[in-house]
């Protein structure tokens, strides 16, 4: 790689890592100039990797959808498939908590990343479902809906420990099981993506 590209894959992530945390605190209203001032570089970089604050938005979407993409692309080789599926979810789960993505709402995700964490995730459940791990009614399309659920919950309560989205997670990993479950009542929803 030329030591051009490599600035400017550098430039990029510096840009990436500024963004989300200008809108984290500023929400989407945060400025160009901030986001390009935290970063280090010039207003004109800014606009050379995203010509848009939409696909800055977009970028930082896909960081995130890739990174957790990563995570179960891995854990899609792990001995306990159960266990991947849980480490996943939590991963998932802790991520939220750590990083306030509440400016993303509503962001569209890129359809590529999208479909890629849906087969990922599809192939996670489909795993522990056949090792018993989780019940046979449960798809990849109900846990992928579920991810965000613990910290979404949480967002409702005042005042709420750091801690308080670990037990919304322990009630969806203990639904996901096939101990006790008794049959849902719908079918599962359509896949999120097409």
């Amino acid at each position: 790689m030329s030591p051009l590209r490599a600035d400017a894959a550098r430039n990029r992530e510096l840009l990436l890592a500024a963004a989300a945390d200008e809108f984290d605190e500023h929400g989407l209203d945060a400025s160009v100039a901030d986001i390009a001032r935290r970063a280090g570089v010039g207003k004109g970089t800014v606009f050379r990797h995203f010509p848009t604050k939409g696909e800055l938005i977009s970028a930082i979407v896909r960081s995130r959808v890739e990174e957790l993409n990563a995570v179960a692309e891995r854990l899609l080789t792990a001995a306990d498939p159960g266990a991947a599926l849980v480490e996943f979810v939590e991963t998932a789960a802790r991520r939220q908590q750590e990083r306030d993505l509440s400016f993303l709402r509503g962001a569209t995700t890129p359809i590529d990343a999208q479909q890629r964490m849906a087969a990922l995730v599809d192939r996670l459940v489909d795993r522990a479902r056949e090792h018993g791990a989780v019940r046979a009614d449960v798809t990849g399309t109900d846990v992928l809906l579920l991810l965000c659920a613990p910290n979404h919950v949480v967002s409702y309560a005042p005042d709420a420990s750091p801690d308080l989205w670990r037990r919304y997670l322990a009630i969806i990993l203990d639904g996901l099981r096939p101990e006790g479950a008794h049959p849902l009542p719908a079918p599962p929803p359509a896949p999120l993506t097409g």
